[in-house]
């Protein structure tokens, strides 16, 4: 799919014309600078979508597109999603965008003890609100259908109960002293859920790994180095989307 993505709140089979207004069609007629006869993807960013015609660009934010019939994008399996220890700065929305664009479907923010961000209040809300517009737009430009679900906030908790429930559950770790296996050789499921947990600059805290692995979570490392952890989440999951042959 090459043609320019822009997103709808639904989209049906009503057949003739539809008008893509607002932030959407201020972007395809004033940025794009879309023409009668290009192709563009309309989608509600849940996998249905539908591919359509261009007819007429009018104004600065008003396009007239003749849609064809709605597709659905099937659910991807296994599903991978990565729960994302708060890194500093902006490097929380490098990590989602970077995750959104090789194709991981559910991302969780995780306050760990070892997180110098703090998502309290009125600033969590604003920064939960940027991780989900950077998904929505990383989605759109790496011309997805179906855009990662950027959860709530979760406890470590909360976290070690995701763990319990997925089909295969891993924490990335640092410490090469803790009994760890290679990723890269770790057998995956073809279904069902993998959870991928990233800590925080400092590295999972004991009492937290310990928590994940009495929830059924294996320590895991990516060779010799250590990463960042606004890079770690995007190189494990291109790692895991190769391997499960989503990538094939």
């Amino acid at each position: 799919m090459t043609a320019p993505v822009f997103v709808v709140d639904q989209l049906a089979d009503t057949g003739g014309e539809f008008v893509l207004d607002g932030p959407e069609g201020r972007h395809a007629v004033s940025v794009k600078r879309l023409q009668p006869g290009e192709t563009v993807v309309l989608t509600d960013g849940a996998g249905r979508w539908a591919e359509c015609e261009v007819l007429a660009a009018e104004g600065k934010d008003r396009l007239t597109v003749r849609p064809g019939p709605v597709t659905e994008e099937p659910e991807p399996a296994p599903r991978i999603t990565v729960v994302q220890a708060l890194p500093k700065g902006d490097r929380g929305e490098l990590a989602v965008e970077t995750m959104t664009e090789v194709g991981v479907d559910g991302i969780v923010p995780w306050q760990a003890a070892r997180c110098i961000t703090q998502w309290k209040g009125e600033r969590g809300l604003k920064a939960l609100g940027k991780w989900r517009a950077t998904a929505r737009e990383a989605g759109k430009q790496s011309r997805r259908v179906r855009f990662p679900e950027v959860a709530d906030a979760a406890t470590t908790k909360q976290v070690a109960a995701l763990l319990a429930k997925a089909d295969f559950a891993a924490v990335l770790h640092s410490d090469f002293e803790h009994a760890s296996t290679s990723l890269a050789t770790a057998e995956l499921p073809a279904q069902g859920e993998i959870v991928l947990v990233v800590g925080p600059e400092g590295g999972v805290a004991k009492d937290e790994l310990a928590l994940f692995e009495e929830a059924g979570a294996k320590a895991y490392v990516m060779g010799p180095t250590v990463m960042r952890t606004s890079t770690a989440g995007t190189a494990a999951a291109a790692l895991l989307l190769g391997r499960t042959g989503r990538w094939s």
